[in-house]
């Protein structure tokens, strides 16, 4: 699996620790939405899309199941929004 296209949306208000909303597309044909930059105590992660359970908790749609994979998304992600954070204009 290759992760093929990120497009990054800065979000980022006054007091707000979610940064950034990510889309990303994997081998040119699978895509995932939603994905959340969060400013965590030690520093940037993401925060795979995720669906509130009758319960109040929330679970995640679409999620890695491996570290590799989940490390591969993290990286790249924060990557693309780093980038932005420099070039808002593209």
């Amino acid at each position: 699996m290759k992760i093929t296209s990120v497009n990054v949306r800065i979000t980022e208000k006054e007091n707000s620790r979610m940064k950034g909303i990510a889309s990303v597309i994997m081998d040119d044909c699978f895509a995932v939405h939603d994905i959340r930059i969060i400013e965590g105590n030690e520093g940037l992660f993401i925060a795979m899309p995720s669906r509130k359970t009758p319960t109040g908790g929330y679970r995640d749609i679409a999620h890695p199941i491996n570290s590799d994979t989940r490390k591969l998304f993290e990286d790249t992600i924060i990557e693309a929004y780093q980038k932005e954070l420099e070039n808002p204009e593209k």
